[in-house]
């Protein structure tokens, strides 16, 4: 694997930059890992290029090494704590969606939801997100002052994407952590002790990046840029999932301006025909152009090898009695099912039901993989057509992070709080319900497209987030299986709403102020 090191201001302090080809068209000559400088190493566009190939591949793998050798983060394992893998344990794990029968220190707190501030598997999200903000940080400063002269046309884009991919990560920390640390490329190289910006602030901060960008003629197009990169779509999701929570962040109604983003995108982005085909091993058919994916995050099983990501879906959803085979896979980890609420969700004919249904809904014993409850099946190894992918080790499937799926679902919530044109809420709700199979309904509320939210978009990291919307995640209001740890589940506090700050940040950096309750 082709590599690039560079003094980073993170809190990993260096990182390894790898020039994998889990990002097409960022490929490179190999630059000597030893050399540490940015003005040792940063002597050709490539090398830029490569910067930027980091700033994706992170989203994607724990290391440049390979799976889980030398991971970027010190202190950090390298499979639970890769990106993907770590934000479904917070935006998953923690809801309905699912369970896990694995007793790794801290794990079952996290569906329980009685998780600590020293959580491994919250600290791990945590430093993933600043990791990924340092990532892009460093880019945007080594374009901006050029350290080595070099001469190149696309600076301009380097630098948007860098952006449009750090509004991401500070999207993920405004959602999850709140108030959280801030740094920009403006900051000074080697400041471990960032100042503490609130939620209203990095609110509006991503909101204005996120305009600017859009507004801009650097980042491309909806669905011009190469498979695997950002454009204007990725950014336009961005902002719609920062206004459908505005009343959650900041406490402003902004459904109306999250319904004109997302109207704008269902008019550019084509639903899949077949909804199977958005989870299989070449689902990357449905990330380039205006295709129903709008941003995925690519995965390669012998480029781009991780234990995080769809990887650990397919793998952590398959085992028991199941045929590890028909997911594409050499065997399964046995680890993953969804409670009896979600699949009791489903009604017949739905053919996003795509569960292993052999040990019942109920989980009678939740440290025992075999003991109950469906095993989503959604995502596999396998290509659309049923031929094999590259390897059964790891997997070729792609992330879907957005889809114009969930921005027809957008619309209709927002039409459904009185915030857009209800027959263009009520056609968006039913080209996804029609997708699947269902009929087509003629009145909708806003409870009910959060249940089509549940159905469309399980395990794709978004339903912590609603649950928090609709007042749903720590209220008695909707119980699940071990919701708060006992079987019928419980109410428990609202202050979990947050997730806590890694204690060893807040105690090392001054400035930080822990989030109420922890």
């Amino acid at each position: 694997m082709k590599n690039i090191k560079i003094l980073m201001m993170s809190f990993a302090a260096v990182a390894t930059l790898g020039l994998s080809s889990c990002v097409q068209d960022l490929e490179t000559t190999p630059i000597d890992p030893s050399i540490d400088l940015p003005q040792n190493v940063l002597t050709s566009e490539a090398a830029y290029e490569a910067l930027l190939a980091k700033c994706y591949q992170g989203l994607a793998c724990s290391s440049s090494d390979g799976a889980n050798g030398g991971p970027d983060i010190n202190g950090v394992d390298g499979g639970f704590g890769q990106y993907l893998r770590a934000y479904f344990n917070l935006q998953c794990l923690t809801t309905d969606e699912a369970v896990c029968c694995w007793n790794d220190t801290g794990l079952p707190d996290m569906h329980n939801m009685n998780w600590q501030a020293s959580n491994q598997f919250i600290v791990a999200m945590y430093y993933r997100i600043f990791y990924q903000v340092s990532l892009c940080n460093e880019l945007i400063r080594q374009v901006t002052e050029n350290p080595t002269g070099v001469e190149f046309q696309n600076k301009g884009a380097l630098i948007a994407e860098a952006r449009a991919l750090r509004a991401l990560s500070y999207y993920h920390a405004v959602d999850m952590f709140g108030n959280v640390p801030f740094t920009t490329e403006n900051d000074v190289v080697g400041n471990f002790s960032p100042n503490q910006i609130s939620r209203a602030d990095l609110f509006k901060y991503i909101e204005d990046e996120c305009k600017a960008l859009i507004e801009g003629n650097d980042l491309a197009a909806e669905g011009t840029n190469v498979y695997g990169r950002c454009d204007k779509g990725f950014v336009k999701m961005i902002l719609a999932k920062l206004y459908l929570n505005a009343e959650v962040y900041v406490g402003q109604d902004r459904y109306a301006e999250c319904a004109a983003l997302c109207e704008n995108l269902v008019g550019k982005y084509t639903l899949a025909e077949n909804f199977a085909d958005l989870f299989a091993a070449d689902n990357d058919r449905f990330a380039v152009g205006t295709q129903e994916i709008i941003f995925a995050v690519p995965h390669d099983g012998i480029n781009t090898t991780s234990y995080g990501g769809t990887n650990f879906l397919i793998f952590a959803g398959t085992g028991g009695d199941m045929n590890a085979s028909e997911a594409g896979i050499s065997s399964g980890w046995g680890g993953l099912s969804v409670t009896k609420q979600v699949a009791e969700l489903y009604a017949e004919g739905d053919v996003r039901a795509m569960f292993f249904t052999d040990y019942g809904t109920a989980i009678a014993d939740r440290e025992v993989f075999t003991s109950g409850g469906y095993k989503s099946v959604k995502f596999r190894n396998v290509n659309h057509d049923g031929s094999a992918a590259q390897t059964t080790g790891f997997v070729d499937t792609d992330f879907p992070l957005f889809r114009v799926a969930d921005a027809h679902l957008m619309l209709a919530e927002c039409a459904a709080r009185g915030k857009a044109d209800n027959a263009k809420g009520l056609a968006s709700l039913n080209a996804v319900r029609q997708r699947a199979g269902l009929e087509a309904v003629t009145t909708f509320t806003a409870q009910d497209v959060l249940d089509e939210r549940s159905r469309e978009l399980l395990w794709e990291g978004h339903r912590r987030t609603d649950l928090i919307r609709f007042g749903q995640f720590t209220t008695d209001a909707y119980l699940w299986e071990y919701k708060g740890s006992p079987y019928d589940g419980k109410a428990v506090e609202d202050h979990r709403n947050l997730f806590p700050l890694p204690p060893a940040d807040v105690n090392a950096n001054g400035n930080l102020t822990q989030n109420p309750g922890y």
